[in-house]
Order: structure tokens, then C-alpha cells, then sequence
């Protein structure tokens, strides 16, 4: 969902976007008819390798059905740019900072708060640097950002996975977690509003999708209970989210993806969008990493039980990455980031850039 005036500022000139200096963005031969450099700001939605020096021994390196791309990396190819992780470490592996890598999102993290899920201290586990700490990293190295990148922003999703762990274990939370939930929707708009305050010219902001439509909810113990949870924790999130996009006046200044939306749809009609599982079973076969943990999740199999670990060995069929929407309880597939990337990319040539 696009709105109107999508990205404030977009002057299409003979196929250029103009800069601000006054130099015409030239066309390029890349599949978005512009090069554009992009930079991303998330969790393990849009993370491009930020574990990948621990996981990719196990076969892993991303939150999908490995060796496959996220969408994150996926529309930097199309604007003819390699996005790599900014910074790289955790699981016990030593933390290093790219100063050429522009993928800043982290799985695990959080909008504001330190301790993501899976977080350890020490860089025992993921590091889980929260949204909004991303962009102050990358601001303390660039300074700010030019009128030749796209900005990427998603984020939210564990906010809303630990407010109903929260909840979970003591009912009598639900009031405080869901005002947690809300604070973060508004903390990733304040982000979106940095950046553009920062000199981003570009700026696509994705919010939560509903968990209430993936496998944890679909495989939980109690369906109905869990849907209702996380329809709830969503839809407040995402509230929160827009209408400070709203009250900021950011709104019109970037492109809002409304992802709860387009996976809805998407899972409605998934047969026809080439997948014959959609979210009743995952395409990391979770039951069996569980069973068979490598040796440094002897003392916690549930751990490796996740698709940053999944590649072809432990797909529950072969294929699985093209057939199946999720890797596990919460992850896309290879295919399902094909499909949100072009949806991504769609809104953006929508928008104006590249016309």
C-alpha cells in the first residue's frame, strides 16, 4: 500500500530521478532502470549475514531457506547493488564492523530495547542491536545519507514475540506489554523520521505481519488463543507505526509497505502464487534439527531448531525453498522473499523513482 505522494521530492526528468546537486541520476542497466545503494535497518526479516560467520558452518547464514537471499538483498540487486552485513559476530564469534557492508538489520532485534531474542551477553549469542541503535551506528560512520540510496526500514516483529511470551507466562501483563508494543511502533516510526531528517531521499518503511497467520500460530498448542494474542499485539503495533507516520507528516515522505496485508493476501491465494504448502508445516524440517543439534547446541537442540541454520539437508522436502511459504515458525522462504521483493520493488517504481 502506497500512499499518494509516496516519496516527497521525486522529479522524473527523461528516465532520471534528479539529485540534489543539481546531477541527474543516470539510467543505469540494472533491472530497476537506476543504481541505487542501498542501506538497511531491521531484524532477521532483512538481515543479510549478520551470523553468518558462526551459522555458515552449520550450513546456514540467513533467516530463510539457506543458501537463499532476503528481500533486502534482492531489491539492492535490482538497483544494481550488493548489500552485506555492516556488522558481522556473535554465537561466541568476534564482533566486526564493514565499513563497506550497509545492511545494519540484526535478528533478534528489537525497535529500542538491547535484549532481542536470542540475545546472550558477552556476543555469547545474537548481538540483537536494536533498530533504532542501527541507524545511530550508521549515522556515527557516514555522517548522513545522499540522495543516491535507498533506505530500508522494517522491524517490530520481536517486539510484538516477546510481548506475547510476556503475556504468556502472566496475563496480568497484557496491559504493559501492549503499551510496550505500542511504544515501539511509534520508535520505528521516529526512525523513518531520522532518516529522512538525515538526508534520506528515499525511504521505504515495512511494518509487522500478522503472526497471527504464520506457524507459530498455526502450530501452536492453541490456535484460537495464539491468534487472538498476536492479532491483537499486531494490529497495535502497526496502528501505532502508521499513525505517527501519520502525526510526523513522514508519511507522505516515504514508501509504506503494509506487509500484514500483502502476506494476507499472498496466503489466500498461495497456490496460485506457486506454493502448494502455505502455513500449516515448515520447510525446515524443525522436528529433526531439534532431534540432531550439532554439537554446540548439545545443551540447547531447541536453538538450532531455526531456519538461520536450515539449508538443503534439513529441508523436510527437497524443493521445499520454492514450494513451502515459511522455513519456520515465523521466517520466509526463498520464494516468499522473491515475491515480497518484487511487491517492494513494484511500489517503489510506483513511487517515481527510476520513471
Amino acid at each position: 500500500m502506497v500512499p499518494a505522494l509516496a516519496l516527497a521530492g521525486v522529479a522524473v526528468l527523461a528516465g532520471c530521478v534528479t539529485d540534489d546537486d543539481n546531477g541527474d541520476l543516470p539510467p543505469a542497466d540494472t533491472p530497476g532502470g537506476v543504481r541505487l545503494q542501498v542501506v538497511s535497518f531491521g531484524d532477521s526479516l532483512s538481515d543479510v549475514g549478520t551470523y553468518a560467520p558462526f551459522a555458515g558452518t552449520l550450513g546456514g547464514g540467513r533467516f530463510t531457506t539457506n543458501p537463499g537471499q532476503v528481500w533486502t538483498q534482492l531489491v539492492a540487486t535490482y538497483y544494481g547493488d550488493t548489500l552485506t552485513a555492516a556488522q558481522t559476530g556473535g554465537y561466541s564469534v568476534p564482533v566486526i564492523n564493514h565499513s563497506d557492508g550497509y545492511g545494519y538489520a540484526q535478528g533478534g532485534a528489537l525497535v529500542t530495547a538491547s535484549q532481542g531474542n536470542g540475545w546472550a551477553p558477552n556476543g555469547t549469542g545474537a548481538l540483537t542491536v536494536p533498530v533504532a541503535t542501527q541507524l545511530e551506528n550508521y549515522l556515527a560512520a557516514h555522517n548522513a545519507f545522499n540522495s543516491r540510496q535507498l533506505v530500508l526500514i522494517q522491524g517490530g516483529a520481536n517486539d510484538v514475540i516477546q510481548a506475547a511470551s510476556r503475556i504468556g507466562a502472566n496475563p496480568l501483563d497484557t496491559a504493559a506489554a501492549t503499551s510496550t508494543v505500542q511504544a515501539a511502533g511509534v520508535a520505528l516510526a521516529r526512525v523513518a523520521q531520522s532518516a529522512v531528517l538525515s538526508g534520506a531521499r528515499y525511504v521505504v518503511v515495512v511494518n509487522v505481519p500478522n503472526l497471527a497467520e504464520a506457524p507459530v500460530t498455526m502450530l501452536a498448542a492453541n490456535p484460537t488463543a495464539s491468534a487472538s494474542l498476536f492479532n491483537g499485539l499486531v494490529q497495535t503495533f502497526n496502528t501505532a507505526l502508521s499513525n505517527q507516520l501519520i502525526n510526523d507528516g513522514v508519511m507522505r515522505q516515504v514508501v509504506f509497505i503494509d506487509a500484514a496485508t500483502w502476506f494476507h493476501n499472498i496466503l489466500a491465494s498461495y497456490q496460485s502464487n506457486g506454493f502448494t504448502v502455505a502455513n500449516t508445516a515448515t520447510a525446515c524440517n524443525l522436528t529433526a534439527m531439534a532431534q540432531n543439534p550439532p554439537a554446540p547446541f548439545q545443551s540447547n537442540p531447541s536453538a538450532y531448531a531455526t531456519s538461520l541454520f536450515c539449508s538443503p539437508p534439513n529441508f523436510t522436502v527437497a524443493g521445499a525453498d520454492q514450494t513451502y511459504m515459511f522455513a519456520d515458525l515465523v521466517h520466509p522462504t526463498t520464494h516468499l522473499h522473491a515475491l515480497f521483493a518484487r511487491n517492494v520493488e513494484q511500489a517503489i517504481a510506483a513511487s517515481g523513482v527510476g520513471r
